[in-house]
């Protein structure tokens, strides 16, 4: 259904994630955010103050909603626009990703040879300098 279809008031019950995806999708190319929220906000008769109060909850929306995607120029466009793009990137992030986590099992591997000696059987040598001082002595001590 087009936007002409709709009367006022079932767009004015609409939700602005609704009507931008309408938008995006009859015009067909990419939209600043204050351009698209504008444009709703004509169709809806919000007021210009209105407008500059929701538009960070706008953004908010379309962050949340999967239907639309912020391109790096900073506009939005709907997701199914870009699908195969995303499906190159997703690619390269699982690969990215194995290579983190075989990085992280050889970092464990490591610490775990730095760490850890099987044959240390002097563990009563490492005590044998270790002196106790009861709290009356380091009392006595810090007189002096």
């Amino acid at each position: 259904m087009k936007l002409k279809d709709y009367s006022k008031e079932e767009l004015e019950n609409m939700s602005y994630d609704d009507i931008a995806y309408i938008i995006l999708t009859e015009k067909k190319k990419k939209m600043k955010i204050i351009d698209l929220f504008n444009e709703i906000g004509k169709l809806i008769s919000l007021p210009e103050s209105a407008i500059e109060e929701k538009i960070g909850d706008f953004f908010e929306i379309l962050t949340l909603d999967k239907r639309f995607i912020m391109l790096d120029d900073g506009t939005w466009d709907l997701k199914e626009r870009h699908a195969q793009n995303n499906m190159i990137l997703d690619d390269e992030e699982e690969d990215v990703s194995d290579e983190v986590e075989e990085e992280d099992e050889e970092d464990e591997e490591e610490e775990d040879e730095i760490f850890y000696d099987e044959d240390d059987d002097d563990s009563e040598d490492d005590l044998k300098d270790l002196v106790v001082i009861s709290d009356e002595e380091e009392s006595d001590d810090s007189m002096l």
